[in-house]
């Protein structure tokens, strides 16, 4: 990738490359001396003029490389993504008391406006069919909130919450402007738009209502830990607040989730292996917080209530794949089994209504929604028998649960596939009929019957088989070898990486290239032992998973060397420095967003964002066979004098979850020590953090940047002159 011959000769002179200055900083554990020459790139003000200087002149360096016919370039794909999207939109309605809500967007604007309007005729019972008119007959619709107004004063901006009261006069919603995930909670009038009350100031985004007077939230400690759990009274001050929990171990985090019921609030506290949960009685709140499930050592729970019963998900080292429980509301030791542990299917999630449960599962890599229906309130609860399960068209896909009705019949989910847009689905679970919602548009030319999504199984040295899901352009691929193909991978923290649809993605397969998803161990895909096979003492079969998977790409001919992209961002970035110092050799360019690539000396230090929840993820380097192991793949412990592809990487001045510091010294090691001449680029945003900007179409220009980045890699992107014609 040479910018000068994407440039006007008489363009000014190129920027030098970055060169970050050499500070020898040494680490010395268990006899072993580590050295950092750029540990000096942490600065946790994110002032220092010299760091700022130098992610300034790594910016600039980007800048140059991708200017000219690139930039032409990329400005094309990115109008080409935004011409894909009907820019003046609305949400599916969530219907909720006398009310729809939802979101609009508008032609030109970043963000959304949160609105509702009045359901006509209010006492017209809840059903599949519903639909919310918008003529000039219908009720009046009223904005409760525009984001774009807010935005207006900041380059960042995000609302992490918006919770309607239950008598639907006030929201509390929870805004962030930096990028660095620390809120200030309003509460407005729904109606009017005055604000109730003074701010709540540095809190996290999880709040709920307890009745239409209070609410609870959580605030963080100085290591970004949710830590304490507060009760809010409107019209009183925040020094005022009660503090209803207090967790002290810093390798547990709080977390608050409302009952499906709303007559409970649950309380979780919980590290990677364990959780507990404490229970509020919405009704009666001076009663505090009770003890639902007890604290044991790799237990984790979870709660939902029906009833006179709380119905609760629980996790163990024997039951791995989790088993659903109900207990009496005045007697919460007495269990029953509704839905014993099963070896080959994994309990992800419960959603429970008046007459029905619902159980999210995981079999056999894919995802499956099973219904029961639930005996009368008040008559005995046993194994639950005869589940319904509903059916989905593609053989990989994705589907989520979203906020339904309690009291009614109608289970409401989010169905997508790689080759099918984000639907909104109502299933009556009484007849066993669905009906779409909304399907998100697709503007231009997209048909889907023109992409093909399969999934197919790679064998690993330990004889593992792991799932891949791939999609492509039935009419442009050859499946010769000579394809362009980016491969995907995560693999952490047992989150599932399910193929889901992306509008921006179009303008890579319409351009002949191959998408594929490793789903590696350490995710959650094929149950809790896949988490727990690619994690601690494990985490290398994350790597060598990426791995074989790549290889079996190649040898199947869905691509070559030279035609192999490999993408993944956060503990996904890990991953991927992780094979690149492994084999740099299959790939012919990496991109990595956001990267968490200095694991040892992040773990080793408790004053960092994360560092002690995370023990149990990737082990306690403190402990001597951890911190061996852990510097065996540590992406800048094993950087070496060796060819690298070419990179790109991104960061977040503002990110507190991967400090932007460890991407910036990964680059700057990375310049000091490979042997090749392709391009390394470093592209840190200084207004946002984890997340990248904030606006919808600035996150697309981001996406833009990124696919020509590949697209140049592969020399696929003409000259100025071509492009204009």
């Amino acid at each position: 990738m040479a910018a000068s011959t994407k440039t006007e000769s008489n363009s000014p002179a190129p920027p030098p490359v970055p060169m970050a200055k050499k500070v020898k900083h040494e680490m010395e554990l268990f006899g072993d001396v580590r050295i950092d020459n750029y540990y000096w790139l942490r600065d946790d003000s994110r002032s220092n003029p010299e760091v700022l200087s130098y992610l300034q002149a790594e910016n600039a360096y980007t800048g140059f490389v991708m200017s000219g016919g690139t930039k032409y370039f990329e400005d094309q794909i990115y109008a080409e993504i935004r011409g894909r999207i009907k820019e003046d939109d609305i949400s599916a309605p969530v219907r909720k008391g006398p009310y729809y809500y939802y979101e609009r967007t508008l032609e030109g604007k970043e963000y959304v406006q949160h609105c509702r309007r009045l359901v006509s005729p209010v006492e017209a019972l809840p059903s599949v069919y519903d639909t919310m008119p918008i003529g000039p007959d219908a009720p009046h619709e009223h904005v409760i909130l525009d984001e774009n107004t807010k935005a207006q004063e900041h380059a960042y901006y995000s609302i992490g919450a918006f919770q309607v009261s239950p008598n639907h006069k006030l929201v509390a919603y929870a805004e962030d402007i930096k990028g660095d995930e620390i809120y200030t909670v309003y509460v407005i009038d729904v109606e009017t738009g005055a604000l109730v009350g003074k701010p709540l100031v540095r809190v996290t985004s999880a709040l709920e209502w307890v009745g239409d007077e209070a609410f609870l939230y959580i605030t963080m400690d100085e290591i970004h830990r949710f830590d304490k759990v507060w009760l809010h009274k409107l019209g009183t001050d925040q020094s005022s607040d009660s503090c209803l929990l207090h967790e002290k171990d810093d390798m547990f985090s709080v977390g608050l989730q409302a009952s499906e019921s709303k007559q409970f609030l649950f309380v979780e506290s919980g590290s990677k292996n364990t959780s507990f949960i404490f229970y509020l009685d919405v009704s009666k709140p001076e009663g505090g917080l009770m003890v639902l499930t007890p604290r044991l050592d790799g237990i984790n729970a979870s709660a939902s209530h029906r009833g006179n019963h709380f119905y609760i998900k629980r996790r163990s080292n024997e039951y791995y794949n989790s088993e659903i429980l109900a207990c009496p509301l005045d007697d919460v030791s007495t269990t029953t089994v509704l839905i014993p542990h099963r070896e080959s299917v994994k309990i992800q999630e419960l959603q429970l209504f008046s007459d029905h449960l619902v159980v999210y599962e995981r079999e056999n890599g894919l995802p499956k929604v099973t219904v029961y229906k639930l005996p009368a309130v008040g008559e005995p609860l046993t194994i639950l028998q005869g589940g319904q399960t509903v059916d989905f068209l593609d053989p990989v896909y994705m589907v989520d649960p979203l906020e339904s009705q309690f009291s009614s019949s109608i289970l409401r989910f989010l169905y997508s596939s790689l080759r099918t847009p984000c639907s909104v689905y109502d299933y009556d679970m009484s007849t066993g009929i669905s009906v779409v919602k909304k399907i998100d548009t697709v503007l231009g030319n997209f048909d889907a019957s023109k992409y093909i999504t399969e999934r197919k199984w790679v064998n690993t040295l330990d004889g593992t088989q792991i799932p891949l899901s791939i999609v492509y352009r039935k009419d442009l691929v050859k499946l010769d070898g000579s394809d362009p193909l980016l491969l995907y991978g995560y693999g952490s923290y047992e989150v599932c990486i399910d193929p889901s649809f992306k509008a921006s993605r179009l303008s890579l397969l319409d351009r002949g290239f191959i998408y594929a998803i490793a789903h590696v161990r350490g995710g959650g895909e094929m149950g809790r032992q896949w988490y727990e096979n690619g994690k601690l003492l494990k985490k290398r079969n994350t790597f060598t998973d990426f791995i074989a998977c790549a290889e079996y790409l190649i040898e199947r001919k869905f691509c070559s060397k030279e035609k192999l992209c490999i993408q993944g961002g956060s503990a996904g970035g890990l991953l991927i420095g992780a094979v690149l110092n492994m084999r740099p050799d299959l790939f012919k360019a990496a991109v990595t967003r956001v990267p968490f690539v200095d694991v040892v000396t992040t773990m080793l230090d408790p004053s960092i964002p994360l560092t002690t929840s995370e023990w149990e993820e990737w082990g306690d380097p403190r402990k001597e066979e951890f911190y061996f192991y852990m510097k065996s793949y540590s992406p800048v412990d094993n950087i070496k004098a060796q060819n690298y592809p070419k990179i790109l990487v991104t960061a977040g001045l503002n990110d507190p979850r991967v400090m932007y510091s460890e991407p910036a010294k990964f680059v700057a090691k990375l310049r000091d020590m490979k042997t090749d001449d392709n391009v390394l680029l470093f592209k840190c945003e200084l207004g946002a953090g984890h997340f990248s900007k904030s606006g919808r179409f600035e996150k697309l220009q981001e996406e833009a940047f990124i696919y020509t980045f590949i697209l140049e890699a592969f020399n696929m992107v003409p000259t100025i002159g071509h492009v204009q014609s």
